[in-house]
């Protein structure tokens, strides 16, 4: 099973650069780079990002050697908030008055936080 640092290595070697220029592109260390060879690290979340979209592979392959590609979701023809009539119906029952009264109130509420906010931001000027 290939490791992160293999599957890296075999992007660079695709897209036909050396090591030192890919470090370079992607601000990383020659001892970092070294450390992931040997295992002592692996790249951060946001590194592994960033070299996911350098090389536009997925995550899940350069993370865990997973082929995603077959995987894609598609979208369904069914209709999940749709009528036949194509109008949005994603309200299942009428509101309660609870509900109702629930909306209204927290409405208010951030009403009032928002003029509570333009006060302070008003003093303080």
């Amino acid at each position: 099973m290939q490791s992160i640092y293999q599957r890296i290595e075999q992007l660079i070697k695709e897209r036909g650069m050396t090591k030192k220029a890919f470090c370079e592109q992607l601000g990383i260390s020659t001892g970092n780079f070294g450390d992931w060879k040997r295992g002592k690290t692996t790249p951060g979340t946001n590194k592994l990002i960033e070299i996911a979209s350098f090389f536009n592979a997925s995550l899940d392959w350069i993370m865990l050697g997973r082929d995603v590609r077959g995987e894609a979701l598609k979208e369904s023809k069914d209709p999940y908030f749709f009528e036949a009539s194509g109008q949005l119906d994603c309200q299942g029952e009428p509101l309660s008055e609870a509900e109702k009264d629930f909306i209204l109130e927290y409405i208010e509420f951030t009403r009032f936080r928002k003029e509570k906010k333009q006060g302070n931001s008003t003093a303080k000027s």
